[in-house]
């Protein structure tokens, strides 16, 4: 890799982790391409992304972000997680690293804050920002569900209560 490659492989990540909520760093030792393919296929249908990094040009395209205090975790056969959901990331990471020893989560970071494993483990048991929304969703068009049941209750009451009067009206 020469050094304007380098260069855009910096710049590129640097942009990526601008726009990003969380990052999630992971040691991987020994994953076999499979394992990898099948861990960045599971990214991606999360909204996420996967990439294995080298230390010092990661260190360079954290510098000038919000995850720059992060720079330290980047030691041994790092990689990197990241994704706009602030939960997206973590959850396949830590999902994946329980089915796989291979993959080992160090820690990471969510908007300006630092988190270490067991933060981002913790992170990874919320819901998703679209599961969040259907449950904000769901309130809100339940009670409107209610109203619209008790505003056509006196109405069919009414409806019932004449229609019990008619037939007495009718047996006698």
């Amino acid at each position: 890799m020469d050094r304007s490659q380098k260069e855009t492989l910096v710049t590129s990540l640097q942009q990526a982790l601008s726009e990003t909520a969380c990052v999630v760093i992971t040691h991987q030792t020994g994953m076999t391409v499979e394992e990898v393919t099948e861990l960045r296929r599971q990214m991606r249908a999360a909204g996420a992304s996967f990439k294995v990094t080298k230390n010092r040009l990661a260190r360079r395209a954290l510098a000038g972000t919000k995850f720059e205090q992060l720079s330290p975790m980047f030691t041994g056969p790092t990689a990197i997680a990241f994704s706009r959901d602030p939960v997206a990331a973590a959850k396949v990471a830590v999902e994946f690293a329980n089915k796989n020893d291979k993959l080992r989560i160090v820690g990471g970071g969510l908007n300006d804050q630092q988190l270490d494993a067991a933060g981002i483990k913790s992170l990874a048991t919320l819901p998703s920002l679209d599961q969040l929304r259907a449950k904000l969703l769901g309130m809100l068009q339940t009670p409107a569900t209610r109203i619209a049941s008790v505003l056509q209750a006196p109405g069919g009451q009414i409806a019932r209560v004449l229609s019990a009067h008619a037939k007495k009206g009718e047996a006698a």
